[in-house]
């Protein structure tokens, strides 16, 4: 179980796991009290479960499905007319301005369907934009521009993340992201008192509370 790709990559993707107790969690993998296995097809039996991939049991209390899931195709379904739908699937990365609208259908808002970090807090920030949005505190560029801004962002992607470049992401650049919603909603993108905090200092939820 060993990652097979850069760390910088997997931070720019989304891709990082957080483990809220790294050192017993990793303990417990060497102890074998939790076991981490990949196989295609599986069993249950009276005491754990069998995996067909090495013809092992495993006798367990409780089983972890990491299956993942398709974002796109869930999000894709959300619309009976399969015009939207191509909308959505149709580019390689669902093409979605300011990770929340898509150009071509922007009487919908998407929340939480693009990945950060800190999913709770970038989610907040985009449903505040999109609040700020509805009450007319700015309007959307037009079809063009904001395809245009997106397909600058895939170009990003591209270049830094390499083979997760489809990944809906924001990944290292929060700061910058919420800057640019802030600007989008007449709010002062300098969170913190002084140029040396708002350039070094980390920037939280916290940050973002006041307008």
């Amino acid at each position: 179980m060993v990652p097979q790709h850069s760390f910088s990559k997997d931070a720019r993707s989304s891709l990082i796991l957080y483990v809220p107790d790294p050192d017993n969690f990793i303990n417990a993998v060497e102890e074998k009290s939790i076991q981490l296995k990949k196989s295609q097809s599986f069993n249950f039996y009276e005491k754990g479960i069998f995996i067909d991939e090495d013809n092992t049991q495993i006798e367990a209390e409780i089983v972890i499905f990491a299956t993942g899931f398709r974002g796109v195709e869930k999000l894709k379904d959300v619309f009976e007319s399969s015009t939207f739908g191509d909308f959505i699937s149709g580019a390689p990365r669902v093409p979605l301005y300011r990770e929340c609208i898509h150009p071509q259908i922007p009487q919908v808002a998407v929340i939480g369907f693009s990945e950060s970090l800190s999913n709770m807090y970038i989610s907040e920030m985009r449903a505040k934009w999109v609040v700020a949005l509805l009450e007319g505190a700015f309007k959307l560029p037009s079809v063009s521009e904001m395809e245009k801004d997106i397909a600058r962002w895939d170009d990003y992607m591209k270049q830094s993340t390499e083979e997760n470049q489809y990944r809906s992401s924001v990944g290292t650049l929060e700061i910058w992201y919420n800057d640019r919603l802030c600007k989008d909603m007449g709010m002062n993108r300098l969170r913190k008192v002084g140029l040396f905090a708002n350039l070094f200092e980390p920037h939280g939820p916290l940050d973002y509370v006041s307008t």
